[in-house]
């Protein structure tokens, strides 16, 4: 029999799974830390797929799932934002080498776009974007039933499109960018920038501001919590907007933690969408939708990418 073999990459977890051909039902599945004293995460990362290689089955390909910039054409994680040891890694020739069988990789958020549209919230959309909105935001984008990936893999970057130029400064360094107004991280450094301007909130006894804390904190009617939600979903719609006019899908997926909150975010991601879209077939047929996967999105989208594979 023949099976895959699924790699999801992060700063603190590895994940590793093997599957035999058209199974979604892992043969062997583990979880390690990235990063251990003593070791090299290339180290971890032989460990972690040792660990799940099925015995009596003839592996076809290993799908990876990392974050970070990355070079395609040469199988190589440019900059990992969490993993130091993997700047400038040559990963697809790494585990080429340590494995003996093909290797395919891809940016985390792309590769859970890839894990949803194939095997959850996705199914039956041609056309669609994914977001994880969480710490930050990734995406992902299917077009005609094709991954979108740009010259160099680095398209559907869509946290760090402007949504206003002269908004707050994104983690990347820029200002204004989706990620800097609506991802958890953003959220919560509202609450904190405007209690610190005098801004009452319940929210001021709160040992550890997050996104989740606000989140209940506005459904008890907290204004400030209340308004922190309305702007990132108001700044999600005005890119959502953009994105419809940009990619005419038929599907937003939304994923990630702060996506959990969807009843405080739909709203104001509506607003936009019934003021500023300028012609009615952009809404035909278009649906928004919380994702279905979960932690196992870019587990299933490295499976999706080893069966399917764009060589690295």
């Amino acid at each position: 029999m023949s099976a895959h073999i699924a790699i999801d990459i992060g700063g603190t977890q590895m994940r590793a799974a093997s599957y035999q051909t058209e199974s979604l039902e892992p043969i062997n599945i583990s979880k390690i830390q990235s990063q251990v004293e003593g070791e090299t995460p290339q180290n971890r990362l032989i460990s972690v797929v040792e660990s799940i290689w099925p015995s009596g089955e003839e592996i076809t390909a290993i799908g990876v799932a990392v974050a970070g910039p990355l070079d395609l054409e040469a199988g190589m994680i440019k900059k990992s934002p969490n993993l130091p040891a993997f700047n400038q890694f040559a990963i697809v020739d790494f585990l080429k080498s340590i494995f003996g069988v093909p290797v395919f990789l891809g940016n985390d958020a792309n590769i859970a776009a890839l894990g949803e549209w194939k095997y959850g919230a996705g199914i039956g959309h041609q056309d669609l974007i994914y977001f994880t909105i969480s710490t930050g935001i990734g995406s992902g984008v299917i077009s005609k039933g094709q991954l979108l990936l740009g010259s160099k893999g680095m398209a559907a970057e869509l946290g760090h499109v402007t949504i206003y130029p002269d908004g707050p400064v994104c983690s990347c360094g820029q200002r204004g960018h989706l990620e800097a107004i609506s991802s958890g991280t953003a959220i919560a450094k509202f609450v904190r920038d405007e209690m610190a301007k005098g801004v009452e909130s319940s929210m001021a006894h709160s040992k550890k501001i997050s996104a989740k804390r606000i989140a209940k904190a506005a459904k008890a009617g907290d204004a400030l919590s209340l308004q922190a939600f309305e702007r990132a979903g108001k700044a999600l719609g005005i890119a959502i907007v953009n994105f419809l006019h940009s990619f005419n899908p038929t599907q937003i997926i939304l994923g990630g933690g702060v996506s959990k909150r969807i009843d405080l975010l739909m709203p104001h991601i509506n607003a936009p969408l019934e003021t500023q879209v300028f012609a009615d077939g952009y809404l035909d047929d278009f649906v928004i939708t919380t994702a279905q996967l979960g932690d196992d999105a870019g587990l299933l989208g490295a499976l999706a990418l080893a069966r399917e594979g764009q060589p690295a």
